[in-house]
């Protein structure tokens, strides 16, 4: 019973993973059990199989065996004498069947399950069993525990644990092994009646044969790509109600019968939506999985997916305009806004395998029904078949939407169908249909019925029907389900459902007979309004056939629905609703229309001229005559020629094209009035001025949050993103096509810094022509430049390409869906292309306000890679200093519901009640063509009556509404007030484009004839379009902007600020247009009320989203009439999970005598703040966009982009509160973003050296805070624009939309909330929870990942690929925030401190430090020519060796005393131990010959690549070296780590053999890529830091690397560098220093020199030529450089290769002579003021080694140093007549690393691991004295105690150079106080003359036999010198003194002999110390 199912990942909780296995290991046989972890990370590994066959329920399917093979011959065990073997009976006699124990009661355990099982001897029965439900599959088919265990229903036998002993024991007589997955075939549970039934199928591999054979029939209904060709009438259904009315197809699933189960109606189960396999309701992170599988093996369980969800999956894959069954819960009027069937019926019955019934006669369609009643019925078909409409079809409307609904909620999750012995029910269809008739009655009589509503009250019903299972259940879940859980909630209210109306638990639902009489009762309250048809009528086809002729007859009048209803003895219940009103028929029937389509059929309508009737019929104003003649008599009375009429503007559209009436509203150079005069400077208005600000610092805030998860990409072990290997970055910000948005993140790119940054352009750049490189237009166009940035990041692997998805969820559609020239699926054709999601330097970041269409079960965007924007409050405290909070949707309604004076947001009555009259008049005619030809004509006779012109008829003002009129008054009345005519924008949404060019044309000549040119403009904003507004305005603005250049004009409307306007909003939705602050009134009652999804409603309401000042909060709206601007401080307080910001940072321009307050309006504030796709920076201003300010406002150069982006705003005097424009957002809860966001930005800018013009100097800002500048003034009396800068605007919805927004779901959120978030996804399951008001966004995020699918004409519907536990994308970042709130700010700073980071990888910190103890050279003269390159020998013998130590690290060391050196007169100073980390550093781009560490990854070098899943762990072997030498008086067993790759460079005694030697070349062997010297280095700590990686380095050339380590680190360094040979110390090194490793270093490198020798000899080459040479380097060497000395400048480094260093010494002629050759250190300052360059020196040389270990043989390093070895070593070198030289031409760059090395010793006691306060003086202690022990190497702190300590223990010598510290043969610190002379006591050694000095001390360290008594008595004391004498051990230290003979000159004392703080066992070092005589 062998599994196949392994490899993918699951995403099964542990906590259930565990319990099972636990478990399932207590009841196997086997001892040890499958690790848990394996079954937390497999997943099955085939999908469900749709091949469509059809097999019957007899069928037997063997396909759960492991293989193909035959069927084994199976004999079964022969029963036990005297057992019962008849069939159907169990062994103990007792009957087992169905049929017996059908009405018995049956005593079932706890976790137990009724199970049919099938016996093959009794075809037409099942033999009843109870399994434990652990060993059956779930409700998502999987983990099911491979065994059984059950009980005998029969005899009661408890315990059975095989099934094969179960099957003998109920007498299955099987042919083959008997196997659970064959034999237990179906549920079984109690139907209403008690009585116990079949139920589903068990699948155990997701679908049976009943599966296969009814998905068959779902398959062939939908429109699935991958399975069958789209069927074209489904596919393309008519574009209009009149094409086929009345006609419908729905995907055959829509007709598939139900299986009639107690009476009933359940749908198969492979329709049900499965629940998300992390528990109910709970939000997963990783999205569903692909496959579906029954479990094998024992502990394994399902994949993550079951078929039922892949059918759920392929029913929402249908576009809109396809199945209503594709979308079981869509958000919209009852058809949800996608285009239900418009072609003929098709009932189809294939590959069902329970008979249809046909459909009954076919019913005519009267003729001239729509004429007759003005209206077009809408068929909802409900229960069963509906018949064949014949006839006048085109007048009815057919949708299956509520079909669907019933469906949907039918579809249990099999988690509750069959918990418990009791299995929960779907609702009946009786119950379905009474709740329908519920909510139809409760709906007012205006109101259009929402398929939302309708679903959840019939989710509600259910839940409340069984409390009890679902609690049951949820409680069973809550151990293994920790912290929130989405489950399945109650929610309290639900409109709609009586609060009676739930069933009680246990209680009966209506049967068939009662339904009618009591959905009658139902209807009875409504009056007339409902009509129920039951019991009078005997089919569908009778009822309907009623309805139409009481429709003809007129007797319908009143009634909205009528609900036909068919119960028949012994067949199933049928029901449609018919929808008979008004109102809710022409919404419903347009919402079948995709957007597209209805605004064709707008267009359409207007273009025919079919709207003529309806512009004549409102111009007529009844008795006072007609406007059209008021307008022509009044111009004919000023002797203006009469325009054309209204009526003629239509016809006018009817010989034009869309382009050609743009291209008429778009020149208005037209408009140059008269009456416009230019006011003098003392009656200007003086509030307009302009400040600069930096970027927010919430916004910068997120910028560093996204550079975060970029790096998280980065530092993952997936190496998704390798940061390393990029040096700069480009990026490409797409953008919606519309030249506005266009342009607007073109300006705030130029403002930003980001080019500056990426160094693209110079700062003081004068045009957007660099700017627009990097933006681009998701238009044809995009193609070419998006494939130019591919292949460049072909071309250019260091460079890191950024794509950034503004607006991004503006098309979100497949590109296999939509043609070449829809201008739609350009994203998914471009973004999501191979070449893209291959590209390992490409990282694409999308950018939304609305989130939600990128978060389904699908999506590629990880739920990790999500960036949401952070709450800028928190429990009212600001958290980002923004003083600002947004005001929004959920501002507006608390507002709304308040009821304190009059709400922001509220609806026009008059206007609703005028619209609604005409559409009943105009029944053919489209609403929105109403409803905006009302609107207009009321825009026109407000303007006729405000302008007072019109006296022949001064009542005009009735002829339109109260809010029209205020909204023109509003318009024209603060333009004349205000002295320099500033006044307020109107904002006209006109969706269609060709009615809003209708709209301006005929507002723009009422304007004309009435004399108003002047004073406000008129503006068509249409997307395909560049903004044109007339000269005489434009001129206006640049005179408010003091802008001199005569050919600019504004090009965003953020430059419109102040401008008194009406701007016609065109197209099918705004694409992130910003708005200025003056925008007033947000006019939105023309809006389509037909697509009611999430992201429609909110980012058309986004528009007049506003940042106002915290602390004022935003005023209630006194009236929009009313100026009065009021701070209303008791309301509007907004949630903690707004995202509001604005800031006052404190960053003060210098120019204001008061720091200026973040400016309050965003709107004026950042005038252009922001042209951001999205948004700007929360601000909406005017400003020129497009040019730096004039030198006269800048008289610094512009700022580095250290300083950030600057903003230019307009503000007023008195108001300052930044406040952004943006696209609305509901607030939900703490951290929640229900309402989504679009991305606004800010300018960043550098604020602090800008200055503005004088004028701009004359008024201090706030009024929120007392201003200190005596220059500050109120605001203009009349200036109205200035006066509401604070207050958001005012938004006027239609009434329907009011309703809507207004209402509250259970959860207290609006339901906008709850509807299906885009129109391009759908629900996965009815039975999902509603959103939560205390949701996360991240929670929010889960929430639509779990229960959202995309749609097939989704971009994400694609995304799926076998085999992978995830389809995300690894490069790919979503950041979401509220609209207009700063996001293109965050992002574009993101992208500079991305760019600056880049930067900052490819720098380092180099020790830059100057030469200490440097002095002239007293002997002149230069020694070698400045560009020599070798240094000769000669020379150099004659160099004086300096003595002098230059190296800054060891400025705190002892002076070595020289002669000719003339010290300090303050000497060294004293430093703390760690003071080398604050060394002075410089910031230094790596070259191209660089030294890496491991986090450094290219393919050019990625042998050196430690654990990296790209590549393989190379192979290595571990060998062993020994050698003896006679130091250690032991043999040296060293160890070798050696990859198979470099088993070359080593020599062994046969191909896999013991170890030899390691190869050297010979002296006379050369290659121009290759390096003779070995290169050792020692390091310790740094497995990550250390620079190991020499590949650029060397320059690409072969060479030698070993990397010595000690043993305990030996595995953490093979783990970094698997391809680096590696030396591993012996253990005893563990605790060692530097020295022990260059001791064993230098030793086993002349060992191995002698071993070559040899091996060469027996080869017959001469021993001598063999290679002596190796290189000793620092792990921090990072970077080599070369002196460039023919520069006119004089000397400068440049970098060069190590390879280049290495070769030139290598080819060093006389090379052979010198013992120890380096280079200088690197210094920026070193090579300053030279006048003489002398190339080669001698003195100390340290990091960077060349070592001959040939002629150094008889120096060793002293194994026993930890300080300062590499001095002491030079030192004795040079004393034994070894040439030490240093090429000065060359130079080593030493990188700071602050981790590791051998400096860091921690010094703590032997009690305790942890570090402890030890001082110097307790270093050491008197021998056999109680005192703290050290866990410390004796050594070291020896030479610690030496070097801070030393004044005391040399007192005569501290500061005083001329009479130092004698030191013999051995260097040691004492101190940067004490000067110390080393001599060395070897026979014929180089000392210096020490002839007439006097020594202030002596040392002894280890002194040798060469010291002797004599030697010492060369040298003179000072009385009372200090000696010291250092032993190994008492005794030692005796001996050394008696042999000596030093008490002769030396006095001691008892108490002057020490020890170090070591325990015996640690081998302490003794000293004793002695005053000289």
């Amino acid at each position: 019973m062998g599994n196949s199912y392994a490899g993918q990942l699951r995403t099964t909780r542990f906590e259930e993973v565990l319990h099972n296995s636990i478990e399932a290991s207590l009841r196997s046989n086997t001892i040890v059990p499958r690790p848990v972890f394996t079954q937390l990370y497999l997943e099955t590994e085939q999908s469900l199989t749709q091949d469509g066959r059809t097999l019957n329920d007899d069928e037997d399917d063997d396909d759960c065996s492991e293989s193909n093979s035959p069927p084994i011959p199976y004999q079964m065990k022969p029963p036990p004498d005297g057992c019962c073997t008849t069939d159907g009976f169990c062994q103990a006699g007792k009957d087992v069947r169905l049929s017996t124990l059908a009405s018995e009661p049956l005593d079932v355990p706890p976790g137990f399950m009724l199970v049919g099982v099938k016996s093959p001897t009794l075809p037409e029965n099942l033999l009843v069993c109870a399994v434990d439900r652990r060993f059956l599959p779930d409700d998502r088919d999987r983990n099911a525990l491979l065994g059984f265990s059950g009980n005998c229903m029969g005899c009661g036998e408890k315990g059975f644990r095989y099934f094969t002993e179960f099957s003998n024991h109920i007498n299955l007589k099987l042919s083959t092994q008997p196997k659970k997955q064959k034999h237990l075939k179906y549920h079984l549970y109690q139907n209403n009646q008690g009585v116990l039934v079949r139920g589903a199928p068990i699948c155990w591999r997701g679908n049976d044969g009943r599966m296969r054979q009814i998905r068959s029939s779902l398959v062939e209904g939908q429109l699935t790509s991958e399975e069958q060709p789209p069927n074209p009438a489904v596919a393309h259904p008519s574009h209009t109600p009149s094409s086929y009315p009345g006609s419908h197809v729905e995907p055959q699933a829509a007709d598939i019968p139900h299986m009639v189960i107690n009476g009933s109606h359940a749908v198969p189960s492979i329709s049900r939506p499965s629940l998300n396999q992390s528990g109910p309701g709970r939000p997963s992170a990783t999205g569903p999985h692909a496959n579906a599988a029954p479990p094998k093996k024992r502990h394994k369980g399902w994949s993550p997916e079951s078929a039922a969800s892949s059918v759920t999956e392929s029913m929402v894959k249908s576009p809109p305009s396809s199945s209503a069954l594709a979308t079981p819960s869509v958000s919209s009027h009852i058809t949800t806004g996608a285009r239900p069937e418009t072609a003929f019926l098709q009932s189809s019955t294939r590959g069902s395998s329970i008979p249809l019934s046909l459909p009954e006669l076919s019913v005519t369609v009267p003729d001239r029904l729509l004429h007759t009643c003005k209206l077009q019925p809408v068929v909802f078909k409900g229960h069963g078949p509906l018949c064949q409409l014949t006839g006048n079809i085109s007048d009815v409307l057919v949708s299956s939407l509520l079909q669907s609904c019933y469906l949907s909620s039918q579809a249990l999750p099999r988690v509750y169908q069959h918990y418990g012995p009791s299995p929960v029910q779907p609702l009946s269809t009786e119950m379905q249909i009474l709740l329908t008739v519920y909510y139809l009655v409760q709906l007012g009589p205006e109101q259009v019925p929402l398929i939302e509503d309708l679903e959840q009250i019939l989710m509600r019903s259910w839940r409340e029907s069984h409390l009890s299972e679902i609690r049951q259940f949820q409680q069973s879940q809550t151990a293994a389900t920790q912290g929130r859980l989405y489950g399945i909630e109650v929610p309290s209210v639900l409109p709609g459902l009586p609060q009676h109306l739930s069933l009680p638990p246990n209680q009966q639902p209506p049967t068939p007979s009662q339904l009618p009489w009591l959905a009658q009762l139902a209807a009875s309250s409504s009056g007339e309004r409902v009509v129920v048809m039951g019991e009078e009528v005997k089919s569908l086809a009778q009822g309907l056939q009623q309805v139409f002729s009481r429709l003809m007859e007129g007797r319908l009048e009143n009634t909205n629905y009528v609900v036909i209803i068919v119960t028949s003895p012994g067949q199933e219940t049928q029901s449609c609703v018919v929808v008979t009103g008004k109102h809710q028929c022409r919404a419903l029937s347009e919402s079948m229309f995709s957007p597209s389509e209805g605004l064709k059929e707008i267009s359409h309508q207007i273009y025919s001229g079919a709207a003529q009737e309806l512009v004549h019929y409102c111009s007529s104003l009844g008795q006072d005559g007609n406007m059209d003649t008021l307008l022509d008599s009044f111009s004919v009375d000023n002797s203006e020629p009469s325009p054309s009429s209204s009526s003629q503007d239509l016809a006018e559209d009817r010989n034009v094209t869309t382009s050609q009436n743009q291209k008429e509203t778009h020149s208005p150079k037209d408009t140059s009035s008269p009456k416009v005069t230019t006011s003098s400077p003392k009656d200007s208005c003086s509030e307009y001025r302009v400040e600069w600000r930096e970027v927010r610092p919430i916004q910068l805030a997120v910028a560093r949050k996204l550079l975060s998860h970029v790096c998280a990409i980065a530092d993952s072990s997936t190496q998704n993103l390798d940061l390393g290997s990029f040096n700069r970055v480009n990026f490409l910000i797409l953008v919606p096509p519309s030249e506005v948005t266009f342009q607007q993140t073109v300006f705030q790119l130029w403002n930003s810094g980001v080019l500056q940054d990426l160094g693209s352009t110079d700062q003081d750049c004068t045009s957007h022509q660099d700017a627009e490189r990097y933006v681009v237009k998701m238009d044809q166009s995009a193609r070419a430049r998006v494939d130019k940035l591919i292949q460049e990041a072909q071309s250019n692997s260091y460079t890191l390409h950024i794509l950034v998805h503004d607006h991004a969820h503006w098309d979100v559609c497949s590109s296999s869906c939509c043609s070449a020239d829809s201008g739609v699926g350009l994203v998914d054709k471009l973004l999501n292309s191979q070449q893209v999601i291959e590209a390992t330097n490409i990282l694409i970041l999308h950018v939304t306000s609305f989130p939600f269409a990128l978060q389904t079960q699908r999506t590629r965007i990880s739920p990790y890679n999500e960036i949401h924007w952070p709450s800028a409050f928190s429990n009212d405290v600001d958290l980002y200093h923004e003083r600002t909070r947004h005001f929004g949707l959920s501002e507006l309604l608390e507002m709304t519901r308040s009821g304190s004076s009059l709400p922001l947001m509220r609806y026009d009555s008059s206007f609703e009640s005028m619209a609604s009259t005409l559409e009943e008049r105009f029944p053919k005619l489209h609403s929105s063509v109403i409803r905006t030809t009302v609107l207009i004509q009321h825009y026109c006779i407000a303007l006729m009556a405000a302008s007072g012109k019109i006296s022949s008829c001064p009542s005009l003002h009735k002829h339109t509404s109260v809010e029209t009129m205020e909204v023109v008054q509003s318009l024209l009345t603060p333009a004349q007030q205000c002295p320099s005519h500033h006044g307020h924008m109107i904002l006209l949404r006109i969706p269609s484009l060709a009615l809003a060019a209708w709209a301006h044309r005929r507002l723009s000549r009422v304007r004309k004839q009435l004399g108003l040119e002047g004073s406000f403009e008129i503006i068509l904003g249409s997307p395909s379009q560049a903004l044109t507004i007339g000269q005489t305005f434009t001129d206006q603005i640049k005179k408010w902007l003091k802008i001199q250049d005569s050919n600019w004009v504004p090009l965003t409307y953020l430059e419109l600020e102040a401008l008194p306007c009406i701007l016609i909003l065109s197209g099918a939705d705004p694409l992130g247009e910003s708005l200025p602050r003056s925008l007033k009134y947000c006019d939105h009652r023309v809006i389509s009320c037909s697509y009611l999804q999430r992201t429609t409603l909110e980012q058309e309401l986004g528009l007049a989203a506003y940042l106002v000042k915290a602390e004022t909060r935003p005023p209630h709206n006194p009236g929009s009439g009313s100026e009065v601007v009021e701070s209303d401080a008791e309301k509007l307080s907004s949630t903690d999970n707004e995202e509001e910001e604005g800031h006052d940072n404190g960053n003060s321009p210098p120019f204001s005598t008061q720091p200026p307050q973040a400016c309050p309006d965003s709107r004026a504030a950042d005038p252009l703040a922001a042209p951001s796709t999205n948004s700007q920076n929360g601000q909406k201003g005017n400003l020129d966009a497009r040019q730096p300010p004039p030198k006269p406002q800048n008289h610094d150069q512009p700022q580095p982009s250290s300083q950030l982006f600057s903003n230019l705003q307009t503000t007023p005097h008195h108001q300052n509160q930044p406040q952004a424009q943006s696209d609305p957002q509901v607030k939900p809860q703490p951290q929640s973003q229900l309402l989504s966001q679009t991305s606004s930005q800010s300018h960043p800018q550098s604020a602090s050296q800008q200055q503005l013009p004088t004028q701009a100097q004359t008024r201090s800002k706030s009024a929120s805070s007392a201003s200190s500048s005596p220059q500050a003034s109120s605001p203009h009396p009349h200036c109205s624009w200035a006066r509401g800068l604070s207050r958001p605007p005012s938004v006027l919805l239609p009434r329907a939309i009011y309703d809507i927004i207004t209402a509250s779901d259970s959860s207290g959120l609006p339901r906008c909330t709850s509807f299906l978030p885009h129109m391009s996804v759908a629900w996965a399951s009815s039975f999902r929870p509603l959103l939560s008001k205390m949701m996360t966004c991240t929670e929010q995020s889960l929430y639509y990942r779990q229960w959202t699918v995309p749609r097939s004409n989704h971009m994400d519907s694609s995304n799926r690929s076998e085999g992978r536990s995830d389809n995300f994308h690894p490069r790919r970042l979503l950041l979401s925030g509220p609209p207009q709130v700063g996001k293109t700010g965050a992002y574009l700073h993101f992208l500079g401190i991305l760019s600056r980071m880049l930067i900052r990888l490819m720098e380092v910190d180099i020790y830059d430090e100057d030469d200490i103890n440097y002095s002239v050279p007293t002997e002149g003269g230069q020694h070698h020519a400045y560009n020599t390159p070798w240094p000769n020998t000669d020379i150099i013998k004659t160099m004086p060796f300096d003595y002098t130590i230059h190296d800054a690290k060891y400025d705190d060391i002892s002076t070595i005393y020289c002669p000719g050196f003339k010290p300090q007169a303050e000497g060294n100073v004293a430093r703390q131990e760690d003071v080398y980390l604050c060394r002075r550093t410089a910031r230094i781009k790596l070259s191209k010959y660089a030294a890496y560490n491991t986090y450094h990854h290219c393919e050019q070098c990625h042998q050196y690549l430690g654990f990296n899943p790209r590549y393989q762990m190379y192979e290595s072997t571990l060998h062993t070296f020994t050698f003896t030498h006679l130091l250690l008086g032991e043999d040296i067993q060293l160890y070798f780590i050696i990859p198979k790759t470099k088993e070359h460079y080593f020599s062994f005694s046969q191909p896999g053999g013991q170890l030899e030697s390691m190869r050297l070349p010979l002296t006379s062997d050369w290659s121009p890529d290759c390096i003779k010297s070995p290169i050792f280095t020692p390091t310790t700590g740094r497995h990550e830091h250390g620079l190991f990686n020499l590949y650029h380095a060397m320059d690409g050339a072969s060479h030698l690397h070993i990397l010595v380590v000690k043993e305990y680190e030996m595995a953490v360094y093979k783990k970094y560098w698997p391809n680096h040979i590696m030396l591993v110390l012996p253990t005893v090194f563990n605790g060692a220093g530097i020295g022990a490793a260059h001791f064993l270093i230098k030793e086993l490198s002349y060992h191995n020199l002698e071993l070559e020798r040899s091996r060469r000899l027996e080869g017959g080459s001469p021993s001598g030529d063999v290679w002596p040479f190796i290189v000793l380097s620092d792990d921090s060497c990072v970077m080599w450089n070369a002196v460039d000395l023919d520069k006119p400048s004089g000397p400068a480094d440049h970098a060069v290769s190590l390879k280049q260093v290495l070769q030139h010494m290598e080819a060093c002629t006389d090379l052979a002579h010198y013992g120890l050759c380096g280079i200088r250190k690197w210094s920026s300052c070193r090579l300053a003021g030279i006048k003489q360059w002398e190339p080669f020196s001698r003195g100390h040389l340290h990091d960077f080694l060349f070592l001959n270990v040939d002629r150094s043989q008889n120096v060793q390093y002293d194994q026993n140093r930890f300080t300062c070895h590499d001095v002491d070593f030079t030192l004795r070198l040079h004393s034994a007549g070894l040439l030490v030289c240093k090429f000065n031409n060359f130079s080593v760059m030493k990188k700071q690393i602050a981790i590791g090395g051998y400096r860091t010793f921690i010094i703590k006691t032997k009690m305790t691991d942890v570090s402890t306060s030890v001082g110097p003086s307790q270093y050491i202690c008197a021998p056999d004295s109680k005192h703290l022990f050290l866990a410390t190497p004796a050594q070291l702190l020896l030479e610690k105690y030496l070097q801070h300590t030393s004044q005391k223990l040399f007192p005569l010598s501290t500061k005083n150079y001329t009479h130092p510290v004698l030191t013999v043969d051995c260097y040691l610190n004492l101190g940067p106080e004490v000067t110390v002379c080393f001599v060395s006591s070897r026979p014929h050694s180089v000392n210096i003359s020490t002839a007439g000095l006097l020594f202030s001390g002596l040392l002894l360290c280890f002194p040798d036999t060469f010291v002797t008594s004599v030697f010492l008595k060369k040298f003179t004391f000072l009385k009372g010198a200090t000696l010291c004498v250092i032993s190994a051990d008492r005794s030692s230290l005796r001996q050394t003194v008696g042999r000596l003979e030093l008490e002769e000159e030396w006095r001691f004392r008892l108490s002057d002999e020490f020890q170090t703080a070591n325990a015996k066992e640690d081998r302490p070092l003794f000293f004793l110390t002695g005053k000289h005589i």
